[in-house]
């Protein structure tokens, strides 16, 4: 059935590296159950029912993708639209959180549309090669701060923005070590080399008294006070129609990056550079974020953490069903969920980071005009904390100079629509 269903001997995976790739990519991202339900709390959210919507948004995003699409792509809701949603929809502009769960659905409903009539998938196979392997890399960088900051090697500094943390600390120490076993059992091709650098560290931890398991089994808390209650006649004001364009556009191009990056690494792209079935992909997505915002959370969206189980030989849907029964099991088993530290799984982010940033390699570097705007998307990404900033530097910078160089047949009209759409999200909604 499993054959049938992912086409397994295709791939050239078999059931049990699909299983410790969705493992591997549930302990890189599940960190979300707990940072969601807290910064979504600040909204006056009821917690464990935002906990449980966030299970189950996970758990859904990745079925519907692994077994619709048969990508090893696991969706969760997303770190910085989360925090869109607390602090800038309902702090700053002052909306209720059931508006703003009204606005997340009606930007889902959208991209959903964009993805029936497939032109999120025009949009995409447009972008130049030499822009996706700027995503990839960029991406791959941004991993690599994100792992850095997870680890407490770099933190930040009011002068210099970001310095050298402790050392001395177990965390950073930790995270090293974990670094070193990880390329090192990669290098001798063991099976599963992040997920056991993942555990070894874990277990460290714990031996050390870092880190501790606070029980086993806890019975789901209630979806009832979340669930339901999103208010989209709210969200058709007229002054929400910003919010709902910030919504749909970060998850727009998050995604988008994602899928692209992913996908290189993983290998899932033809002979032309573009990924089969991209449309299907899409639409998990889209339908995960109104699922979601019935339940409780905020926009759902694909992990560049996928990226992690990938690398751990991931390479059908059946990596992310894996995903999905994990996310469905910590329901009941939350506390365990929670024991992995950020700087045990930090060395596998980090680890990816190095093998993304590989597609460097496919860049024309004798071309400034596609070195320029590949290094503006490159850095913008971890710079400014952001996949969607990174790619829209990257488009502008891309019009921009292959406008001014006389290079037109590097353009097309996705690239200008998309480069003008750019300049007015960052005037408007940055």
């Amino acid at each position: 059935m499993l054959e049938r269903l992912f086409q397994l001997s295709a791939h050239q995976t078999t059931v049990r590296t699909e299983v410790l790739a969705g493992v591997t990519t549930f302990l890189t991202m599940g960190y979300i159950l707990f940072v969601n339900p807290n910064m979504l709390a600040d909204t006056g959210m009821d917690q464990g029912a935002v906990f449980v919507a966030t299970c189950l948004a996970a758990a859904l995003g990745s079925l519907i993708m692994g077994l619709m699409a048969n990508y090893p792509i696991a969706l969760a809701p997303g770190m910085g639209l989360n925090a869109f949603f607390t602090y800038t929809v309902v702090g700053q502009f002052g909306h209720s959180w059931q508006v703003a769960l009204g606005a997340v659905f009606i930007s889902g409903a959208l991209f959903f549309l964009l993805s029936i009539f497939k032109v999120r998938e025009w949009i995409i196979n447009s972008i130049p090669m030499a822009l996706r392997s700027a995503i990839a890399a960029g991406i791959g960088l941004f991993l690599a701060l994100i792992a850095l900051k997870n680890a407490g090697i770099v933190v930040d500094h009011p002068a210099t923005l970001v310095t050298l943390g402790d050392m001395t600390q177990a965390g950073p120490l930790l995270a090293t070590l974990g670094f070193v076993i990880i390329v090192a059992l990669a290098h001798r091709q063991v099976t599963g080399a992040v997920m056991i650098g993942i555990l070894i560290i874990t277990g460290l931890s714990i031996a050390l008294g870092q880190s501790s398991i606070d029980g086993v089994f806890s019975a789901p808390p209630s979806l009832m006070p979340t669930l339901l209650e999103l208010d989209i006649a709210g969200a058709l004001d007229i002054g929400l129609i910003s919010v709902i364009f910030a919504f749909l556009f970060v998850d727009l191009f998050d995604t988008s990056g994602t899928l692209i990056g992913v996908a290189q690494k993983a290998k899932l792209v033809d002979e032309t550079g573009k990924m089969p079935k991209l449309g299907r992909a899409l639409l998990a997505d889209s339908t995960a974020t109104m699922a979601g915002a019935a339940m409780g959370t905020s926009t759902t969206t694909s992990y560049i953490e996928s990226a992690a189980g990938i690398s751990a030989g991931g390479r059908t849907g059946l990596t992310a069903c894996v995903v999905a029964a994990l996310f469905l099991a910590c329901l009941f088993i939350s506390p365990l969920a929670g024991a992995v530290p950020a700087y045990a799984t930090a060395p596998a982010l980090f680890f990816v980071a190095v093998l993304m940033a590989g597609g460097l390699t496919q860049v024309h570097w004798d071309d400034i005009t596609d070195a320029a705007p590949v290094v503006v998307t490159a850095l913008a990404m971890p710079l400014t904390f952001s996949i969607a900033n990174g790619i829209a530097f990257g488009f502008i910078t891309w019009c921009a100079v292959k406008l001014l160089a006389g290079r037109y047949k590097d353009l097309n009209p996705a690239l200008l629509v998309l480069g003008g759409l750019f300049i007015v999200k960052l005037g408007f909604f940055a």
